[in-house]
């Protein structure tokens, strides 16, 4: 199957569980056709229909509940039930139970086509290493106030002009026609309190997900702004890869309740709607805006442990450290150079159509 092929009988089934906005969707294809890896992170169920067949005996890996589109841009910070800056992994929209190497497999790919600068070998072990670590440890959570030094430098660098952020945000004009009540029901759960007037939008972001219904409500509250984002959730993509259509739970706020982590208290599935606070310390983290001296080798080694955190929910650190002591030295990075050639291979043909 091509992929433009896949991208229309994906999209064809994903409009059978969430209304699909054509102006958002027509935006997605046009940034398919920009760079690789925006490409890569557009296309996730391009790559649960393939990655298995391409990587071969690397899928054949114990289970566990996995983020699934996990990429080098798929982290960022949010504030603890404590107040305490928590840095991590901050979308799970395709979770779905599969082998544990197809999140390895996927973020060193992600850093190959983000063109990282650390060196691909060097980058990819620190990826395998931060992960064996994690699960060696039991899993701990990214606390940045008090152990993660470099890493709080690299991820509170793009806070130092919140303004920009606010101004941003009350920006967005004021969304057309009815917002669906589901997603108003939804902010109003997650509103400090009952009876605020809120202006709301339609955002256009991230890649993945573009097509989809996404509202943010933005409020003047006891002196400062205030944000609540609800994102229209479907089943993972891994449904329609490996079934060809139908439907399945919605695995979001599983996965985030089983984590080894600290996890945001303002992050909560309601029924089809994922709803989060949005603020300049409770976004996702670009590339783009970490420092240009960034350390990339202590970066991917804490993306790995990260990794082994989420992992860890749903399975005993043994089972996965036993089998990657029975993995062929260099078995990650050359996984990723196939999945490399794959997705360059249809990101090419992408363009010509």
């Amino acid at each position: 199957m091509t992929i433009s092929k896949a991208t229309e009988r994906y999209e064809t089934w994903l409009a059978r569980h969430l209304t699909l906005l054509d102006g958002d969707l027509r935006f997605k294809h046009e940034q398919m056709r920009l760079a690789v890896f925006p490409f890569l992170r557009a296309t996730y169920y391009r790559w649960a229909q393939i990655w298995a067949g391409t990587v071969g005996e690397a899928a054949r890996a114990p289970s566990v509940l996995a983020v699934g589109d996990l990429h080098v841009e798929n982290f960022g910070t949010w504030r603890d039930i404590e107040g305490r800056l928590i840095w991590g992994i901050n979308d799970f929209d395709e979770t779905w139970t599969m082998p544990y190497t197809n999140d390895l497999i996927r973020l060193a790919t992600s850093g190959l086509l983000a063109e990282m600068t650390c060196g691909e070998k060097a980058g990819v072990e620190a990826i395998l290493r931060g992960y064996r670590d994690g699960l060696e440890a039991a899993g701990r959570a990214f606390v940045l106030a008090e152990n993660h030094p470099v890493l709080r430098e690299m991820a509170v660098a793009r806070l130092h002009e919140p303004e920009r952020y606010w101004e941003k945000l009350h920006a967005l004009p004021e969304a057309t026609g009815e917002p669906p009540a589901g997603a108003m029901k939804a902010i109003a759960r997650m509103m400090p309190e009952k009876g605020l007037h809120w202006k709301v939008s339609h955002r256009v972001a991230g890649l993945g997900s573009l097509g989809r219904q996404r509202f943010v409500a933005v409020a003047d509250w006891r002196g400062g702004s205030l944000a609540r984002e609800a994102k229209a959730l479907a089943p993972s993509a891994c449904v329609w890869a490996s079934r060809g259509g139908g439907t399945a739970p919605i695995r979001y706020q599983e996965i985030i309740d089983k984590a080894v982590r600290c996890p945001d208290p303002f992050v909560r599935l309601q029924k089809r709607w994922i709803v989060r606070r949005l603020a300049p310390d409770c976004s996702r983290i670009e590339l783009a805006s970490l420092p240009e001296n960034r350390d990339e080798i202590k970066l991917l080694h804490a993306m790995g442990f990260e990794t082994a955190n989420v992992h860890l929910g749903s399975v005993k650190p043994r089972v996965v450290l036993e089998d990657l002591k029975k993995r062929p030295r260099g078995w990650l990075l050359a996984a990723a150079h196939k999945m490399r050639k794959a997705v360059q291979a249809d990101f090419e043909e992408y363009g010509k159509g």
